[in-house]
Formats: structure tokens, sequence, C-alpha cells
């Protein structure tokens, strides 16, 4: 299997089975309930893990919850541990409901601060950092292949985060900040004073706690790849540490056509799309676009994928055709040459139009949409309904069958009239 690697800008090889296959996907800082375009590193992310286990790898899925940051302080002044708790489970919960099951490690930052004190530790003995006033900073001129990851030469990287007059170099980011008490209502103690970890330093910790100095993929947004990840590369680097052989960055979701973010005031959150439009709504909306392009979120596009959600859902409403297992080649040619998703959904449409559907039920568990292939129980009452209609239509009583027909709509359920006078019902 190739995915594509921010680093090398090429395409790069997975292992071959067993593997391990080790992810580390950068998970949300958890500060308010998450917009809909946080779950898509999730999704990405798990629905890979599905995909490689599938295909015989051993993979563990790492998905951290960053509970220590400005963004935090900011937005719950005196009470930002309540905020924080709160909201990662807010995350959970809604992560949980998109049906795909949960990561395997779910560390937090600050549960990870002594190990992260020591990594820091590691970096100033080997003159890699500097401590100013309780502070401690990466110095970025340390480390000569600074910009790699991201495109950029580091002389050409004018002025790094949080300008201050205590670095040696403005590109110079912090691994420690001393506490604020006006404003930083938690704070741990260091050889450097009370304070916190700088944002950085905690995923590179975390995932090196977790997988050791080396690991297969590192996943996350497309918007991280500078300074978030950069940064990471510099810190474990620096100290020798491989650290991950594919850095896998996903597109943005953009809001009828501009990024999607609080700031901007065009959130849909993980929790409102899918009570609107439902978990496997939601799923197949992500299966549109590849992973590592934009994808466009609008009334129109999640109407879109509600259709074609509908579509697969029926499909296990006709008569099955007969398959052949080397069928199957077609959909796994997608996912193994970059995780196409587009071309594999093409692939189960495709199957849902011919009838396939012991391929197209085993295609659609890869993303957790099996449910799809589940026939609902008809209630009694609606079974009723449904035979006093089609009685209606056998007696051409057009009017009386309508109303039926509405009547069935309005309690989510349609009736599907069959050639020959027969009918299937189906969840609406």
């Amino acid at each position: 299997m190739r995915l594509y690697d921010t680093f090398s800008r090429s395409l790069v090889e997975l292992p071959a089975p067993p593997g391990p296959v080790r992810m580390y996907f950068c998970g949300p800082t958890v500060y308010a309930r998450a917009h809909i375009g946080n779950a898509r590193p999730f999704v990405v992310g798990m629905w890979l893990r599905s995909w490689l286990r599938q295909n015989g790898y051993e993979v563990e899925l790492v998905h951290n919850i960053t509970d220590i940051n400005d963004k935090i302080y900011d937005a719950a002044p005196g009470a930002s541990a309540e905020l924080s708790a709160r909201a990662t489970e807010w995350y959970l919960e809604d992560t949980s409901d998109l049906g795909l099951g949960m990561p395997d490690r779910l560390p937090k930052a600050t549960e990870s601060v002594p190990q992260i004190v020591r990594f820091i530790e590691e970096l100033l003995a080997a003159g890699h950092a500097y401590e100013a006033a309780g502070d401690v900073y990466f110095r970025v001129a340390s480390f000569p292949a600074y910009g790699r990851l991201s495109g950029q030469k580091p002389d050409q990287v004018e002025q790094g985060e949080e300008p201050s007059a205590l670095k040696e170099d403005q590109r110079d980011f912090a691994l420690w900040k001393a506490n604020k008490p006006a404003t930083e209502d938690t704070w741990w103690d260091s050889p450097w004073g009370r304070g916190r970890p700088g944002w950085h330093i905690e995923c590179s910790v975390m995932a090196e706690e977790i997988f050791g100095p080396a690991f297969e993929i590192h996943g996350g947004g497309l918007d991280l790849v500078f300074p978030h990840h950069e940064n990471e590369v510099a810190q474990s680097q620096a100290l020798g540490h491989p650290f991950a052989q594919i850095w896998a960055h996903n597109g943005m979701l953009r809001f009828t056509g501009e990024k999607m973010s609080k700031s901007a005031g065009n959130v849909a959150t993980i929790r409102e799309t899918i009570d609107e439009w439902g978990r496997e709504a939601v799923l197949v909306f992500f299966l549109t676009a590849s992973w590592r392009k934009p994808i466009d979120f609008s009334r129109e596009t999640m109407a879109q994928a509600a259709a074609r959600r509908d579509t697969l859902r029926n499909a296990f409403t006709l008569a099955p055709g007969a398959h052949d297992d080397s069928e199957w080649e077609a959909f796994a040619a997608a996912l193994e040459d970059d995780f196409d998703t587009p071309a594999a959904l093409a692939v189960l449409h495709e199957w849902a139009s011919t009838g396939r559907l012991e391929l197209l039920r085993r295609g659609l568990g890869v993303f957790g949409l099996d449910s799809l292939a589940a026939r609902d129980e008809v209630p009694p009452e609606i079974a009723a309904l449904a035979e006093r209609r089609a009685r209606a239509r056998a007696e051409r009583d057009f009017e009386a069958a309508d109303r039926l027909r509405d009547e069935l709509a309005a309690q989510g359920w349609q009736m599907r009239d069959e050639p020959g006078g027969g009918y299937v019902l189906v969840r609406s």
C-alpha cells in the first residue's frame, strides 16, 4: 500500500504485512464542541486502521487530546481544567457516535507533563534549547533541517509564533512557558519554575512515549504542517530520533468554499451535523473527496451525501445478483493507491446498481457503513398501513393510496412499489 508523504512529497510504500504500522493522528484542542472539520483526521485514521487490519497488519492508532493550551485558558479564565474535561467528554461522545469505534490510545497532555519535562531537559543538555526567565525555547538555528517538512528554508522563517524579547531568535518556539497567575489557573512544577508545556512538545512526547523514537505514520490536518508538525520534527530529530516515516496530512474542510473556523463564525459542530443528517450521511460525505484534498461542506453537499447513502441502503431491498470474488480487486486497488476513497465509493455504487450485495456489504464495512445493509424490522402498525395502501392501489383508489403513502413517510418509512404488484418498505 502507498500513501502520500508530505515530507518527501512522494508516495511511500508501507511495510509488508504484518507491519507493524503505528499511527499517531493529532487530536483536538479541547475548549469547545468540536466542529465537523475536526472529525476528518479522526475518520481518516479510523478508516485507515480498519483497512490495514483487514489486510493482515498489526496496527495501533493513537489520537491525542490537547488539554493544555492558550485557547483553553482564554476560553475559561479561572476554570480551564473544568472546561477541558467537559470538552473532552463532548469530543469522545461525538466521535463515538460516528460508529467507527475508538482509537487504541487517547493520551492527554496533562497526563504526560513529567515526561515532557525530561524531554526538555535532554534538549537543553544537547544545546538545542535555552532557558529565559522561566520560559524554555527551542533554538531553531541549532537544527539546520528546520523547514524541510513545510518547504521553508530556516533563513526564510522570519518570525515564529509569539514574539518575545526573551528569545535569542524570533523563530525560536516555546517548549515550556512560565506560569502567568493572572490568566492561567493551572501549572506544574519544573526545574525552571512553575509553568506548563508548549503545544508542540506535547505531541512529540506523547507519540514517543507510546511508540518510541520511530514509528510509521503521523497524521493530522494540513493546517498543522507549520508550525506544529515542523516543530515536532525539529524537537525529535534534534535528539537523533527518526520520528515519523510518513506524514499524512488531510485536506481542510471548507464551508461553502472557505475554511471552517470558529473565528470566522461559520462552524457546524460534529454533534449538530450527526443530529441533522445522521452518522451514515456524514461518513459518505467524507468518502466523496480524497483524504488529502479540500472538501466543501454545505447543505447541498450534505444532501448529496444523504442521497448517496440512500442509494447504497436501497440496494439491499433488491434481489442479489451473482458476483465473483475477483471483483473485490477494483475496490482494493483504489484503497491501496493512496487510500482513494472517491474511487472506492464509485465501486460501491457500481456494486449497488448491479446487485453485488455480498461485495457491497463487505466494502461498506471498511468504512463503518455495514449498517446500511441491515434490514429494519417493520413495526406491525407500519406493515398494516402498507397493506392498506397496497389494497387501495389494487382497487385504483389513488387518492387513498397517496394519503397512506404520506402517512408512512411522516413516520419515517418509504414504500417502494415493484413490478408485479409487490412492494418493499425501507426507512426514509
